[in-house]
C-alpha cells in the first residue's frame, strides 16, 4: 500500500483510516470476524445492529476489541431497531463512528452528535440527503438503486444520484451501489465522492460468515442476475435472483419481506430458495472469493493507479 496520506479526505480524516472504503453493515453479517479484517485492512469495519440481537452485537463489539486497534463503527437500522435506547447503547460501547440508515436523519442524529460520535446517514434521493444535511449529520453514504439490500421503492442509479448529490450539498459523500474495486473507486472520486462501501462484495469475501453456497452464487452470476423486489410496497430490496424471488419480480401484490422468515438457513444453511439473498448488480463482475484484506489492498492500489494513468493520458502536456 502507498503512503496513506495520498488517500488523505475528509472521510479518512472524520473517520481515521487510511482507506476511505465503508464496509456495509448487513445484519447476521457485519459482525466480528468480517469488521475486524476490514479495520485490520485499513478501512472501517462497521458492526450490524439490524438483526435485533443487540446481546449479541455488544459481545461482537466486545470481540472488535480484542481482535482490532483500529477504528471500526456501528449502524443504527433504524426500521429494524426501534428502542430508544438505542442511541444509549451505542454511546456506552465507546463507539465513535455511527451510519445511521432506514429511517430519518431527525430521529438519532442531535443525540449522536452531542455524545461525541461521528455520523454518516444513508441516502438514496436527493431529497434525502439535504434533510439528512440539514439535521447535522458529518456525512453521507449516497446510495444507488443498483446495490443489493433494501432500496428505496424508485431506485436512481450511482451514475445519477451521486454527482446530483454532490452539486447540492458540501458533507464527504461515500458512494454505494455498483462498487467494486479500484475502477469503481475512482470512477466514484469523478463523480464526488471521498470513498466508497463495500455491500456484495463483502458478503463474498473470505472471512464473510455466510454460508459458501451463498458466495458462490455471487461468483457464479451474471450483472442481470439479481431481480428488484418490492416497487409497490417498503421496504424495496435487491436480491439474488433464485426461483422463489424470480417469482415475485414483477409481483405488485405480496410482500417479498415474507420470505426472510427462514432467513438463518440461508445465512448459514445454504439454502437459496429458503429467504432472500440480499445482492448488488455487481456481482456480476465478482470472479472469486477472496481475502478481505486482499480486496482492500488491491482495490486501494488500483484507485491510485487508475487515477494517475487518467492524469497522465488526459493532463500531460
Amino acid at each position: 500500500m502507498p503512503e496513506s496520506t495520498r488517500f488523505a479526505n475528509r472521510v479518512t480524516e472524520l473517520l481515521g483510516v487510511e482507506i476511505p472504503i465503508i464496509q456495509a453493515p448487513m445484519g447476521w453479517i457485519a459482525r466480528a470476524p468480517l469488521a475486524c479484517a476490514v479495520s485490520n485492512a485499513g478501512a472501517m469495519g462497521i458492526i450490524e445492529t439490524s438483526s435485533g440481537e443487540l446481546d449479541v452485537i455488544r459481545d461482537e463489539i466486545r470481540r472488535m476489541r480484542d481482535l482490532t486497534d483500529k477504528p471500526f463503527g456501528v449502524n443504527i437500522a433504524q426500521a429494524f431497531v426501534r428502542d430508544p435506547s438505542i442511541v444509549d447503547f451505542v454511546v456506552d460501547q465507546g463507539v465513535r463512528f455511527v451510519t445511521t440508515s432506514a429511517g430519518s436523519p431527525t430521529r438519532y442524529t442531535a443525540q449522536l452528535k452531542d455524545a461525541g460520535l461521528t455520523v454518516f446517514h444513508v441516502v438514496p434521493t436527493l431529497k434525502g440527503a439535504r434533510k439528512a444535511v440539514e439535521a447535522g449529520v458529518d456525512g453521507l453514504i449516497v446510495e444507488g438503486g443498483e446495490g443489493g439490500g433494501f432500496k428505496n421503492p424508485q431506485p436512481v442509479a450511482s451514475m445519477v444520484l451521486l454527482p446530483l448529490v454532490a452539486s447540492k450539498v458540501d458533507v464527504p459523500l461515500v458512494a454505494a451501489g455498483g462498487m467494486l474495486d479500484g475502477r469503481t473507486m475512482a470512477a466514484a472520486f469523478a463523480l464526488g465522492a471521498e470513498g466508497i462501501q463495500l455491500g456484495t462484495r463483502m458478503v463474498s469475501a473470505a472471512e464473510s460468515p455466510v454460508h459458501d453456497n451463498w458466495k458462490q452464487a455471487i461468483v457464479e452470476a451474471a450483472e442481470t442476475d439479481t431481480v428488484f423486489l418490492n416497487r409497490h410496497t417498503s421496504p424495496a430490496l435487491r436480491a439474488l435472483r433464485t426461483g422463489r424471488t424470480g417469482a415475485l419480480e414483477f409481483d405488485t401484490e405480496q410482500n417479498a419481506m415474507a420470505l426472510f422468515a427462514r432467513h438463518l438457513d440461508l445465512y448459514f444453511g445454504g439454502d437459496l430458495e429458503a429467504a432472500v439473498a440480499l445482492c448488488g448488480e455487481v456481482a456480476g463482475r465478482i470472479e472469486s472469493v477472496r481475502p478481505v484484506a486482499d480486496i482492500i489492498g488491491e482495490c486501494a492500489q488500483e484507485c491510485l493507479t487508475v487515477l494517475g494513468d487518467l492524469a497522465d493520458r488526459y493532463l500531460d502536456g
